[in-house]
């Protein structure tokens, strides 16, 4: 097993020992074997949609925990293939992503149409597919920041998607029709027996001020996040909170003080904490991204995101370019890692 407390270092008292008080685990719905039977039964989904969600949940070295570890691999578009790829090309072909998924041990693979479509036939029944089915792309020049849709819901259904996901930049002037597309691509998954995963991003060089990125403060991603269960999504991905008060600091929109002096401190698990909240208490599983590779430091970077979020009583983890911007080896171990937090019965709720 990975060591845990090795890799956080001079944090690992303070993440491994701290006790959240704002809102205690007692009042939220925590991830187990049974959280589909127990959290997801009971809502509207259909049989169809409940197996699907059970077999993302069954899957991987994760399987039976309640706990979720998906790689993402749609950063040739969001990105472009050469800021992507570069680093090691033999995952431009779709074979090699989805096989770094399966030997990785992960519960699912998100991508794109075009990639998960050109390996179906060979992976889908091996490994849950998630299609991604809108992007950013940043080939218009001046460059322009939108998700637009690149696929429909039938094509997935189609070509084996155990479920869809797609991104609303939240703040964005487009935001509100990419959350209408969004809400009717979920529907008609929902319809046809797929869950989905919303990217619950905030974009707008409005919540930059004063040298601080409240795009990842706790209370803006945490409405965020509201707003993504209202459409029914399934699950919800966000980057791990790195501030708080961006209501405050930006001067907009309705908040209350009580969430910044009685609700959350500045610890890293309440905020995040936070975030789970606003995900019906949990009923929603929020999986936080693993974020941009920057070399050596991946490894702790990664196991210290997911001691966070399951400390947090968060699902999981999404990691993609940490794992496949290495030699394959390294990869897996790193994902491997990630696994292992939610895997150690030491590492408990706060």
């Amino acid at each position: 097993m990975t060591d845990i407390q090795g890799l956080l270092g001079d944090e690992a008292d303070d993440l491994l020992a701290h006790t959240a008080h704002g809102i205690p685990k007692e009042d939220m719905v925590l991830p187990g074997p049974d959280f589909v039977e127990r959290a997801v039964a009971v809502s509207d989904r259909s049989p169809r949609v409940l197996r699907n969600l059970q077999s993302l949940f069954d899957h991987g070295r994760l399987a039976g925990t309640g706990h979720l570890s998906i790689l993402p691999v749609d950063q040739g578009i969001e990105h472009s293939a050469a800021s992507a790829f570069a680093a090691n090309p033999r995952y431009l072909d779709p074979g090699n992503v989805v096989e770094l998924a399966v030997e990785g041990g992960c519960n699912a693979v998100a991508s794109t149409l075009g990639v998960l479509g050109a390996v179906s036939r060979r992976y889908a029944h091996r490994i849950p597919f998630i299609v991604k089915l809108n992007h950013n792309e940043l080939l218009t020049y001046p460059n322009h920041y939108d998700q637009v849709m690149f696929g429909d819901v039938e094509q997935c259904f189609d070509l084996g998607a155990a479920g869809v996901g797609a991104t609303v930049y939240f703040g964005s002037e487009q935001s509100d029709r990419q959350l209408q597309e969004a809400r009717e691509a979920f529907a008609r998954a929902h319809q046809l027996g797929m869950f989905s995963v919303l990217w619950c991003y905030l974009r707008n060089p409005a919540f930059k001020k004063d040298g601080v990125d409240y795009s990842v403060s706790a209370d803006l991603t945490g409405q965020a996040n509201h707003l993504g269960v209202t459409i029914e999504a399934d699950i919800v991905k966000q980057k791990q909170p790195e501030n708080n008060g961006g209501y405050l600091a930006l001067g907009f929109g309705r908040t209350d003080e009580r969430l910044y002096d009685k609700l959350t401190t500045d610890h890293p698990i309440d905020l995040t904490r936070w975030q789970v909240a606003n995900c019906y208490m949990g009923r929603v599983g929020l999986i936080n991204s693993g974020g941009a590779s920057a070399g050596k430091g991946d490894l702790a970077q990664a196991v210290r995101t997911a001691v966070i979020n399951k400390r947090a009583g968060g699902t999981g983890l999404i990691t993609g370019r940490k794992a496949f911007q290495r030699p394959t080896a390294e990869g897996i171990a790193l994902l491997n890692a990630v696994q292992d937090v939610y895997l150690d019965d030491d590492v408990t709720v706060a």
